[in-house]
């Protein structure tokens, strides 16, 4: 009965899992209309706008009674620890990684498809992370479902590889902060120590400062108060947005990883690109049509598709011991 008392329901499963997926693509739409469409030229400071909206969120929510965690003391850094390190090493390395593979992208094609490819890694190192920090064990058909959807993206990308050593490297290491920062924070969301708001809270806090003085050493933090939009109210009301956005993205990030799993997240995540890809052939038209990408996007988008069945439809069995109960007489389960 405990056991099966502490597993979440199908529903929850499902619907934390949409939250995340449906947060994720509209803050990537409205983040790609701030940063393009009105040229706002520095990303490192819309992050700040973000964890902002989290701390201030949280922490009102806190004080209303509307949510708890615990207060503040000096053993809350060492139960986060790792994820402040974590969370800037996943944050260095991939802007180091867009930065140097973009150098190809101006000579090639705008998409970055080698970064796409080297990013679908995550995957993979967050169920090797899983089986070792957490003790998780994945059936084959997870598995499979998993390395299919980085086939499908080597595929899709398979025309347009370029070499950069340097690049792949710090994609590498974003690959991997991504993923243990994934599988940390389930660790993590003890509701005996932290619980879920008190990990987003204290992870925000601790990241704040470092991220602004990485805006202010990189200039970032100059180039957006320079910015010539500022009293341009249709801008700050997606600004402001974007900020709310991201909370709450974060927000599912760690509802969908409550829930389910980090991987479930990170696959989440690669179902939303290929969904980003299949919009921009739609709509946009800044998807260029080739038989190779489309065939691997379609890979991509079956490998995710199984994995979902495969991981709700466990949901869907009977627990052994529920069904041998139910099979007992009455007198018997008295």
């Amino acid at each position: 009965m405990t056991a099966t008392a502490a597993e979440p329901s199908r529903a929850a499963r499902l619907l934390s899992a949409l939250l995340y997926g449906a947060c994720s693509l509209l803050l990537v739409l409205l983040n790609k209309t701030l940063l393009t469409a009105y040229g706002f030229p520095s990303p490192i400071v819309l992050g700040i706008g973000q964890m902002a909206a989290t701390i201030m969120i949280l922490y009102v929510a806190k004080l209303n009674k509307i949510i708890h965690f615990p207060d503040f003391d000096k053993k809350i850094p060492v139960k986060l620890f790792p994820l402040p390190l974590l969370y800037v090493g996943n944050h260095l390395s991939g802007l180091s990684s867009t930065s140097k593979l973009r150098v190809i992208s101006e000579k090639t094609d705008p998409s970055l498809p080698m970064f796409t490819v080297l990013r679908k890694f995550t995957i993979p190192l967050t169920l090797l992370l899983e089986t070792v920090i957490l003790g998780k064990q994945h059936s084959l058909g997870i598995v499979v479902s998993v390395f299919a959807i980085v086939l499908g993206a080597v595929v899709a990308a398979g025309s347009d590889l370029a070499f950069n050593l340097e690049g792949y490297v710090f994609v590498f290491l974003n690959d991997v902060f991504t993923a243990a920062n994934g599988v940390y924070t389930k660790q993590k969301m003890d509701p005996k120590e932290l619980g879920k708001y008190g990990v987003l809270f204290y992870n925000a806090c601790f990241m704040i400062i470092p991220t602004f003085l990485i805006s202010v050493s990189t200039g970032d933090l100059r180039q957006a108060t320079e910015f010539n939009q500022w009293k341009n109210v249709l801008f700050i009301m997606q600004f402001l947005l974007s900020c709310f956005m991201g909370f709450l993205l974060m927000f599912a990030t760690v509802l969908c990883s409550h829930y389910n799993s980090a991987l479930t997240t990170a696959v989440v995540g690669a179902v939303k690109n290929v969904s980003v890809a299949y919009i921009g052939m739609l709509v946009g038209g800044d998807y260029i049509f080739s038989v190779l990408n489309f065939v691997g996007l379609n890979i991509c988008m079956a490998g995710g598709l199984r994995y979902s069945f495969l991981t709700l439809g466990s949901q869907l069995k009977p627990n052994p011991a529920e069904e041998e109960n139910e099979s007992l007489p009455g007198d018997a389960k008295s």
